[in-house]
């Protein structure tokens, strides 16, 4: 089933049932209010949306809807937590090679994670907002999971079956301000603003074979300006599947219903797919050129990010949103 949140109700929206072509949609009333609310007792709430979702996507639901993508807030609008890996070596590789650094050898046993904004995300259509060009803007084309309750210390194999939900998320960063947050040793804060997550976020059963090994294959398109910008196999090149990823994020501490996992920048060892962020496109042009030619992005640009599954249609919806200048208070 495909699930998403309409911008009323609230702070955490209003629950819907998507159907499968994205086009229609009813709301979940009776069942569940929001989707935290729902992924908070879902063993018991699943099935009932699974079967609104039947009915709905056979056309015997009272109530539907035309979806209206820019009615949609993200589907969930704050979560307790956000931890974004970067499970894709070839990308941190490549940043470490411009600069002269090679990979430490526990990078490939142990995943790179950090504390992410999650206590607002932009919906699929609404504007990134940031201060200052100066601050470097950048996407970050990425998948994420949505996990039930996990306990602390489950195994990669436990972790698996608490991935509830897979999703879009643009995670926006300021790379300009990244080298001195790391400078001083404690970690990402100012460089990591709010993110955008995908129309909806749908069930591992919907994504048939294209979910294997806790990994989703298929290619993540981005395209700035309407003019392709990449195209890489998320399948390919992950270090650490998801189940991984979640595993790692709960060795000391349980995480929480309706906590999302990130998969980090997506990047193939094979550059000719194209990026998924301007770090990496401009990393290709320093170890090729001796120096970046491509800018980090400014107020007016366009960027859209979508997975379609092997027929070409769409599966999460399309993230689609403008870089404008926010105002000072």
């Amino acid at each position: 089933m495909k699930l998403g949140s309409l911008k009323e109700g609230g702070r955490d929206g209003t629950l819907i049932v998507v159907s499968r072509d994205l086009t229609r949609a009813v709301r979940a009333a009776g069942i569940a209010a929001t989707l935290q609310q729902a992924l908070e007792d879902w063993s018991n709430l699943a099935p009932r949306l699974n079967a609104l979702s039947e009915q709905l996507n056979a056309g015997a639901v009272e109530g539907e809807f035309a979806v209206d993508m820019q009615a949609l807030a993200a589907p969930l609008p704050r979560a307790y937590e956000f931890v974004d890996g970067s499970a894709y070596l070839p990308h941190v590789a490549r940043v470490r090679k411009a600069r002269g650094a090679e990979v430490p050898e526990s990078f490939y046993t142990d995943p790179l994670m950090y504390q992410a904004t999650s206590a607002g995300f932009y919906g699929p259509r609404d504007a990134v907002k940031v201060i200052s060009e100066d601050y470097g803007i950048d996407l970050e084309a990425e998948i994420v999971v949505i996990t039930d309750d996990v306990p602390m210390a489950v195994t990669p194999e436990q972790a698996a079956g608490h991935i509830q939900l897979v999703g879009l998320v643009n995670d926006v960063s300021l790379r300009n301000l990244i080298p001195g947050e790391l400078a001083k040793g404690f970690g990402f804060l100012q460089s990591k603003p709010r993110s955008a997550l995908s129309p909806v976020f749908v069930t591992p059963d919907e994504l048939g074979a294209a979910w294997q090994d806790s990994k989703l294959h298929l290619p993540l398109v981005t395209h700035i300006n309407g003019k392709w910008f990449g195209a890489p196999e998320a399948g390919v090149d992950m270090q650490f599947n998801f189940a991984q990823l979640v595993a790692h994020a709960a060795k000391t501490r349980p995480l929480t219903a309706g906590a999302v996992v990130g998969s980090g920048t997506i990047a193939n060892e094979d550059t000719a797919l194209g990026a998924s962020c301007f770090a990496e496109q401009r990393t290709v042009e320093t170890l090729r050129d001796g120096k970046p030619s491509t800018p980090f992005m400014s107020f007016g640009d366009v960027v859209h990010i979508e997975m379609l599954d092997r027929d070409g249609v769409s599966i999460f919806g399309a993230i689609e949103q403008r870089i404008e200048q926010a105002s000072r208070p």
